[in-house]
């Protein structure tokens, strides 16, 4: 008689059922971070703006690095957080550090997307774009702030647009940070705003942050 064959189940490969239990439950962590901040704001609530904006890119970045997301990644959500902390300060100085810290995240995200096919219609329009606002807003800057503020566009300009060639859902998160950091410039400038303009700002940066993180996830190889 022959010896039955016994099958038995491949085992899961290691750290798989962390990311399944963990990663979701840190990006709704990150959900409910943002919804907190943004009702703070609605609200006039100062505190809780303040307790809530530093935990989004944390929280952002963990769930990368359980889903086993490009290092670059996590540094520029880190480096984001660094920024996020640094404009809860008035200060010029903490808002000249608080730019740096988002300008080599975005260095940061240049490198990620590397020589990637970007659509060639865009490049045009991001470039007007580009140059409108700086001469826009040149003349109502601050005189210390305007080279500055003006590099700094350009990285960003450039990051919104390398960002589509890695999907739509990249592209519309770059471009959602960038109007996120126009919303700011023209802040500074001294220009009308909309009502409440500090929720909209964070709104379009944190969704601009997501879009950014979930179609670099969606388009690097994971481990299964």
């Amino acid at each position: 008689m022959s010896t039955p064959e016994i099958r038995t189940a491949s085992a899961p490969a290691p750290g798989r059922g962390l990311r399944e239990t963990l990663g979701p439950l840190l990006l709704a962590a990150f959900a409910l971070a943002l919804l907190a901040d943004l009702g703070s704001l609605l609200a006039g609530a100062e505190t809780g703006h303040r307790i809530a904006k530093p935990l989004l890119m944390p929280l952002l970045a963990a769930y990368t690095a359980v889903r086993g997301g490009p290092r670059l990644l996590i540094a520029a959500l880190l480096l984001g957080w660094a920024g996020d902390v640094l404009l809860l300060s008035d200060a010029e100085a903490a808002f000249l550090a608080g730019m740096g810290s988002f300008a080599v995240g975005h260095l940061c995200y240049l490198t990620l997307f590397g020589r990637c096919r970007t659509p060639r219609p865009l490049a045009p329009g991001y470039a007007v774009a580009l140059a409108t606002v700086v001469v826009l807003l040149w003349p109502d800057l601050p005189a210390g702030l305007r080279i500055p503020v003006a590099g700094y566009a350009l990285l960003l300009t450039a990051m919104a647009w390398r960002a589509s060639g890695f999907g739509a859902l990249a592209g519309a998160g770059g471009a959602l940070f960038l109007v996120s950091d126009l919303l700011i410039a023209t802040e500074v400038a001294q220009w009308p705003q909309p009502p409440v303009p500090d929720f909209w700002v964070m709104f379009l940066y944190g969704m601009g942050q997501l879009g950014l993180t979930a179609g670099i996830l969606a388009r690097t190889r994971l481990p299964a």
